[in-house]
């Protein structure tokens, strides 16, 4: 052994390929472990959770978050997102009128929000707005129940509302359709929805 190193010395290209091959050992070692691992430090071999799926024309409910129906319609699933993204906003008086993003949002500011992010309106309506809006009576995927002093959504079969929460004020999904607001509301949803 002592003679293959003293030789390498002695020998510049003997010395290089000893190099190349350690060089070449220590790749092979690196790519063996990143096709082990993915870049986020979990095997390959352990096989991915399917992102939760909701029944033909309901949206469910995973941690306070909505997911659409694989069957829905693409503006629906992009209103569904927009609510989800300021589902834990406080409830503000007003907020969601005077800019889309705000800090907290009131009930029509909610529904507002979540309509304009399916590209159904164009600027935050207040409640009474909001019960003059779009079409009469109930959609098949949106329907928003408004009247002077409050407004809410059933988006997919589940209600998009500020009130009757336990999880804090402010805009939130809810299993129970019915509204904790009273009223008598006005029924309405956009064309084709």
């Amino acid at each position: 052994m002592t003679n293959a190193f003293g030789a390498a010395r002695k020998t510049p290209a003997l010395c290089i390929s000893i190099a190349v091959l350690a060089m070449v050992a220590i790749a092979s070692t690196f790519a063996a472990s990143a096709q082990a691992e993915t870049p986020g430090g979990v095997s390959t071999t352990t096989p991915e959770a399917a992102p939760p799926t909701a029944p033909p024309g309901k949206a469910i409910l995973v941690n306070g978050r909505a997911v659409p129906p694989a069957d829905a319609p693409p503006a629906v699933k992009k209103v569904i997102a927009a609510a989800n993204k300021i589902r834990t906003k406080p409830y503000i008086y007003g907020g969601g009128h005077g800019r889309w993003w705000d800090a907290g949002y009131d009930c029509s500011g909610a529904v507002s929000f979540a309509l304009h992010g399916g590209s159904l309106i164009d600027t935050p309506m207040p409640s009474g707005s909001l019960a003059g809006w779009g079409s009469t009576g109930k959609g098949r995927w949106i329907t928003v129940y408004a009247n002077g002093g409050h407004a809410y959504a059933v988006i997919a079969g589940l209600r998009w509302d500020t009130a009757g929460t336990t999880n804090g004020t402010g805009p939130r999904w809810h299993k129970s359709l019915r509204a904790q607001a009273s009223g008598p509301f006005t029924a309405r949803h956009p064309d084709g929805y």
